[in-house]
């Protein structure tokens, strides 16, 4: 087994053949390749390109499965590279800013592919920053140079990740983890927009306009110097790296969006950093916040001040988490409110959920829609926030609500769904009050 404390901050100082491991181990636990399907590549700095191994069952893949073709052509190993290595050469051959390169068929963007479709990335606000340009390409058998020659007319388009007609997609990248994140984004966003269609409504995209509103500065905080951390800031690093790594595994987060926050005191919260890898949080990445100033050194999540204005107005919260799993995101990128009177477990723990128009996640607006009766809302085109007297219940509402909408989805392919009535809803309110 590969050891998975690696970090975003050590990741590039891995060998060649140990990132290959990793990220294609990656790809295969989150159900985006198949035992046999899927194949990876970098360049070093000499120039050589690693690769990964042809008939070598990717769930079991180990660092020293991976093959090593020389500038010169030899290749080194104890196995053949992927049989699709040609494209992977000429890719590099003729882009010379490409430094690796990721190809894969989840099932969500195979079937894009199908039909011949690219998703769009802007049903949600970071996807097309991730996932830079998004083109397609004719189809070609694989293995082949006429492939090989496809992939690279659309790249040569300015294109960051290209979909193959009828097969799957190929993102490339300056290093393999940045072409792993904008492949995994592009997927999420695959898989938003298809569940989103299972509910029948017009699917909203953001303008030009609402991603200027997201593209501005919101964390520019003054710096300060930490003196001394206390057991319970030591304590509630250690729970925000799990819970996220936790909601990571799940697929409640990608790689590059997601964030958890926990209150130490009235003056000061812990918040998630921008820019590190979800799977690879670890306790010193995470963000001191304390009198609007953030820990010297460090940048938190980009709605640092939307948690802060929370945490001033409801003393009664102290953890807060948004994100963007894609069953949820399906009502919020068609302004469908998701009915949580399916199963008791649902309303219980999250009554009523409001869909706040695009926006108020950027103003003072979202504190006063809060409550004890309203721990979770949703924002169109952008995330849920689910809060909670701990770290745990903020947690437990973002994962109930996931599935909460996940039934509802499911319910739709198979009948009328038939909620619970009046009298059940008062029941529940009279068992399981308001606290």
């Amino acid at each position: 087994m590969l050891n998975r404390s690696y970090n975003y901050n050590n990741f590039s100082l891995m060998h060649p053949r140990d990132q290959l491991a990793e990220i294609m181990l990656r790809i295969y636990d989150y159900i985006m390749t198949t035992t046999s399907g899927g194949n990876l590549s970098l360049l070093d700095s000499d120039g050589d390109m690693w690769i990964t191994p042809a008939g070598v069952d990717k769930g079991t893949l180990v660092p020293d499965d991976m093959v090593c073709v020389t500038k010169d052509g030899k290749i080194i190993g104890r196995h053949k590279p992927s049989s699709e290595y040609p494209f992977h050469q000429t890719i590099y051959q003729k882009n010379s800013h490409v430094k690796a390169i990721l190809h894969a068929h989840p099932p969500a963007l195979a079937a894009f592919s199908v039909v011949r479709q690219i998703p769009n990335t802007l049903v949600i606000p970071q996807a097309a920053d991730v996932c830079g340009k998004v083109g397609i390409a004719k189809y070609a058998t694989p293995g082949t140079q006429e492939l090989a020659d496809n992939i690279t007319e659309s790249l040569n388009d300015g294109y960051d990740i290209v979909m193959l007609e009828n097969h799957g997609v190929v993102a490339i990248g300056p290093d393999l983890l940045t072409a792993f994140q904008s492949f995994e984004t592009l997927d999420f966003c695959a898989r938003i927009i298809i569940k989103a269609k299972s509910l029948g409504a017009e699917i909203t995209t953001l303008t030009e306009e609402q991603m200027t509103l997201f593209n501005q500065p919101r964390n520019a905080l003054p710096e300060f110097e930490i003196e001394f951390h206390t057991n319970r800031e030591l304590e509630l690093r250690k729970e925000i790296c799990k819970f996220t790594r936790r909601a990571y595994d799940q697929r409640l987060m990608t790689s590059t969006e997601g964030t958890f926050s926990a209150r130490i005191d009235d003056a000061s919260f812990l918040m998630t950093p921008y820019g590190i890898d979800r799977k690879y949080l670890n306790v010193e990445d995470v963000v001191l916040i304390k009198d609007k100033k953030r820990e010297k050194g460090k940048i938190p999540s980009r709605s640092v001040l939307l948690h802060d204005s929370i945490y001033k107005a409801h003393p009664e919260i102290c953890a807060i988490t948004t994100a963007q799993p894609p069953n949820i995101m399906a009502y919020g990128i068609t302004n469908t409110e998701l009915d949580t009177r399916t199963v008791p477990e649902n309303y219980i723990l999250l009554r009523s959920i409001p869909l706040l128009k695009y926006g108020i996640e950027f103003t003072d607006g979202v504190a006063p829609i809060l409550s004890k009766r309203t721990p979770v809302v949703i924002f169109q085109n952008d995330a849920i926030l689910a809060t909670g007297p701990s770290i745990l219940k903020a947690f437990d509402r973002l994962e109930v609500a996931e599935r909460a909408a996940q039934t509802v989805l499911y319910s739709l392919s198979i009948g009328k769904i038939v909620p619970l009535n009046k009298e059940q809803v008062d029941d529940l309110e009279k068992n399981f009050p308001v606290v």
